[in-house]
């Protein structure tokens, strides 16, 4: 008879008792993984597997955030093994993304940094994004204005100024990441601020802020005064 793979539910029943039990932070970030991949791969042991994936990726956020293609290349597994990664990454984002949507923002700032944090902060390419939000703050559209190469994205005054205008919004806020995770902004990132915040002020759109997203953390651009 060939060998059989080990049979990991006794391991697994562990995991799932603890995870009911203490909730998400009982269980270390590559058991997560591990317990993701097992609903892929019932009959397999996964855990060194986790553990080489998120060493492979460079961190858990690392991880949930790569491309399926990427998943699927670097670490020599299937569609399904990718899929359990992207669900849990999509579960995640939309969870937080509903503590945010319709609310207002101004008085949801921790809810809005948990969302962009877990939506943009361990991306490998840099994503510009505005939201924009009505006479209440509430938001009323988050647009992915540009997605750009490692260290770039184009991002033009006039289309931004356009997007308010179109969705009827009298504020809005700026948000990009940086794929090397220091959130500290550039000079260019500083004039394009000022330069959106003049453009809008003749139409009576206020620009809130500008945050920049990265794995360390965020800067916000008003908060220290930037803007």
């Amino acid at each position: 008879m060939p060998d059989q793979p080990p049979d990991a539910s006794g391991h697994r029943a562990r995991l799932r008792k603890r995870l009911f039990e203490g909730g998400p932070d009982a269980l270390l970030d590559h058991e997560l993984v591990e317990y993701l991949l097992a609903l892929a791969l019932p009959r397999r042991d996964t855990k060194a597997l986790a553990k080489r994936m998120i060493v492979d990726f460079g961190g858990f956020g690392q991880l949930l955030s790569a491309d399926a293609e990427a998943i699927m290349r670097r670490c020599g597994v299937t569609e399904n093994v990718a899929a359990a990664i992207k669900i849990a990454q999509a579960s995640a984002i939309r969870l937080l993304k509903s503590r945010v949507s319709g609310q207002k923002v101004l008085g949801s700032w921790q809810a809005l940094i948990d969302y962009l944090a877990a939506d943009m902060g361990f991306l490998p390419v840099e994503r510009v994004r505005v939201l924009y939000l009505n006479a209440k703050n509430a938001l009323i559209r988050d647009h992915l204005l540009s997605q750009g190469s490692v260290d770039e994205a184009a991002v033009y005054v006039r289309e931004v100024i356009r997007g308010a205008v179109d969705n009827h919004a009298t504020a809005m806020i700026l948000v990009h990441n940086h794929p090397s995770g220091d959130p500290q902004p550039s000079r260019q990132d500083i004039q394009l601020t000022r330069a959106i915040v003049e453009a809008a002020r003749p139409l009576r759109i206020a620009v809130h802020d500008h945050v920049i997203i990265g794995g360390s953390g965020y800067f916000s651009l008003r908060e220290r005064g930037l803007m």
